[in-house]
């Protein structure tokens, strides 16, 4: 066995590779830019070694600067993680050439299946079915238009040497292959310095499930599946495991084709073949990831095997010692990936340092059920522009779906980010959306049930209860320390009276009086004449400073999220998707409403702003050019993905304040209109 292996990638899936290498007992070596100087992964390592400037393209994606790394500490293996040189054969060969074991693929498979084009070249000769279109590489816009319309519309251009939806772009007409087919190519020289689109037909109403497999270069296994259809921009957001859509006879073909097509390259360490699956479960090869996946922890949970163990064993010279037979599905688990992005704001990519960084706690509880958080980042860390914006990956396992759904609303709910925007609430009102229950999903999930974007829930008469009632809990607690500190007198042990009123955003304005007991809260619940509608009990350990409040409602445990507020009384709370300010008031209902302010948004309708901070790729207009709604104004690259910002009315342009190469802030100005 390996005595020292290094990790040549960054974030939370150097974290994770490191955590197994240590439990085998395996020094560990970390390589970092300066922009990762001071990130978790190089502090969990051994030893770490800087490899250049923050852009990647300088830096992690540098050969011969790894190689160095490798060589100076004295690695006998490199594991590539994902992304980067994960899927790169020159670097693979490079490694073999000078006699260190690459924790992946051979170099044959990787040429072959980590390749888009060819690897569907490959699985038709194969006879396994794949998706129609065009596998040859395409030069210029110009073929890409034929092709488009000879395959027929809509059609998706694809990086050959994609992953993470970098380099994709979905075509419904000829207009968007002639402005998305060099985005995809910029994309696609940015993420893997490789400039190959290919094209080839978009499915409707797919389904995208994928397979697991493990092999030696000998012996091969499937080790179940994953749906990963909540999908945004061809980026996966949540992934389960298994499908709530497969059957097993289904799954058993799928799993024997990718073993088939794994044992005809002689593949070896962990890999996924990907599928298209359609509403009657027909299945379409799309690609196979020679590498690990993002989303590998829910097979972990569901099976108990640890991939990343089994990689570093079979490039060590071990044989699988699992066969197909030992491998068992074991309830349910799910995945949320924590991005930095504002949700609210077409997920605009957010930078900045994490002020507080407090995810849920990683346990076992005594029901079985298990959260997982694979993370790369704490707290007073930064997130740069420079990398991807994932977070962390949060997962849970239960025995059903529904309980692991369930387990993922409350641990979501728990995880709470300061300093910078995050998708949390988003994530949350998907666990706790009616579809994605049912798991009646595709790929169009998102777009279709967020069409104008993500605003927010809508609370429910329901929800609000349960929110006025954590109000009410944390007022009486903040009340009761007041006492503490101020001294009052024994018998006015509260600042407000037995009865007053909590507006949640002025959409629901709910009476109450409390009846504090010893170790819980009794709120009594009044209608608007002032008779009692419903009694409560609370009971939580919430203190004033918490800033998530866990608890019981009515013997039920409740999970939100809880600031005090400024400027109003009482409280700022996300729960499920839901973020609400909860103001705690002593006058009439009508005052109350009256007494909370309208806010005013500041007209920037004259002005282009950048919604990110991000380098400028190109401005497409100039002074005195007139611009009709939807045309194409500038594109701006952030987190490896460009940003195509289109005019929102007609005008004429007044001044152009940037220029490509510019590096902005958000909200600074691009163009301004007459």
């Amino acid at each position: 066995m390996f005595k020292k292996i290094l990790i040549a990638n960054r974030g939370e899936i150097a974290c994770r590779v490191m955590k197994t290498a240590k439990k085998m007992g395996i020094a560990t070596v970390a390589v970092y830019s300066d922009a990762d100087k001071d990130a978790l992964h190089v502090e969990m390592a051994d030893e770490a070694v800087n490899i250049g400037p923050a852009a990647s393209a300088e830096s992690y994606l540098v050969m011969e600067k790894i190689l160095q790394a490798v060589k100076d500490t004295g690695s006998e293996a490199v594991h590539p993680g994902y992304g980067f040189l994960s899927e790169n054969a020159a670097f693979a060969e490079l490694l073999q050439k000078e006699g260190i074991a690459f924790i992946g693929p051979n170099v044959e498979a990787i040429e072959v299946m980590g390749d888009k084009i060819a690897s569907k070249k490959f699985a038709d000769k194969a006879k396994v079915n794949t998706v129609p279109g065009h596998l040859g590489v395409i030069k210029d816009t110009e073929e890409a238009l034929k092709i488009a319309g000879d395959v027929g519309y809509p059609v998706m251009m694809k990086a050959s040497a994609g992953g993470g939806g970098k380099g994709m772009r979905i075509a419904w007409s000829a207009d968007d292959v002639a402005e998305g087919f060099q985005s995809a190519i910029n994309e696609a020289v940015s993420s893997f310095g490789d400039d190959r689109i290919f094209i080839e037909k978009f499915v409707t109403e797919p389904r995208h499930i994928e397979i697991q497999v493990m092999a030696d270069g000998t012996d091969a296994i499937y080790v179940g599946e994953r749906e990963c259809s909540i999908q945004r921009r061809n980026q996966k957001v949540i992934e389960e495991a298994p499908s709530p859509f497969l059957d097993e006879a289904t799954r058993k073909k799928m799993g024997e084709q990718a073993v088939a097509l794994a044992k005809a390259v002689s593949y070896q360490s962990a890999g996924t073949v990907e599928f298209i699956v359609d509403k009657d479960r027909n299945f379409y090869f799309l690609e196979m990831n020679t590498r690990l996946q993002v989303e590998h922890p829910v097979t972990e949970l569901i099976t108990g095997i640890d991939l990343v163990e089994q990689m570093i064993r079979v490039a060590a010279g071990e044989k699988l010692s699992i066969k197909q037979d030992d491998v068992k599905l074991n309830g349910w688990a799910i995945e949320s990936r924590i991005y930095a992005e504002d949700p609210y704001r077409g997920f605009l990519p957010s930078i900045g340092r994490l002020s507080r960084y407090q995810p849920p706690a990683e346990v076992t509880s005594e029901n079985g059920i298990t959260v997982r958080n694979d993370t790369g980042v704490y707290e007073g860390g930064e997130i740069s522009l420079y990398y991807d914006p994932m977070i962390a990956k949060l997962c849970t396992h239960a025995a059903t779906r529904e309980e692991a759904v369930d387990a993922m609303s409350d641990a979501l709910d728990a995880f709470y980010i300061e300093g910078i925007q995050h998708n949390i609430p988003f994530l949350g009102a998907i666990m706790e959306h009616e579809r994605f229950r049912s798991g009646n999903i595709n790929t169009g999930f998102i777009a279709d049930e967020y069409p104008d974007g993500f605003e927010g829930v809508a609370v429910s008469p329901e929800r609000a209860d349960k929110l006025v009632l954590a109000a009410a809990f944390m007022n009486e607690i903040h009340a009761l320390r007041a006492t503490e500190i101020t001294g009052q007198l024994p018998n006015r042990p509260r600042f407000l009276p037995e009865d007053w009123v909590v507006a949640l955003d002025k959409e629901h304005v709910i009476r109450l009086r409390t009846e504090p007991e010893e170790d819980w809260l009794v709120v009594i619940l009044q209608n608007e004449d002032g008779s009692e509608r419903s009694r409560h009990t609370i009971a939580s350990e919430w203190r004033p400073g918490d800033v998530v409040f866990e608890g019981t409602i009515d013997g039920e445990p409740i999970v939100l999220q809880a600031e005090r507020a400024r400027g109003l009384q009482g409280y700022n709370l996300t729960y499920r998707g839901s973020t609400v300010n909860a103001a705690v008031r002593t006058k009439n209902a009508h005052d109350l409403v009256q007494f909370m302010p309208e806010k005013v948004e500041a007209d920037t309708s004259k002005y282009l702003l950048c919604p990110m901070p991000g380098l400028v790729v190109s401005i497409n207009v100039e002074v005195g050019q007139e611009v009709k709604v939807g045309q194409t104004l500038a594109v701006v690259e952030a987190m490896k993905m460009e940003n195509i910002l289109r005019a929102e009315r007609d005008g004429v342009v007044a001044e152009v304040s940037a220029a490509a190469g510019d590096s902005l802030q958000v909200d600074e100005v691009i163009i301004e209109f007459e």
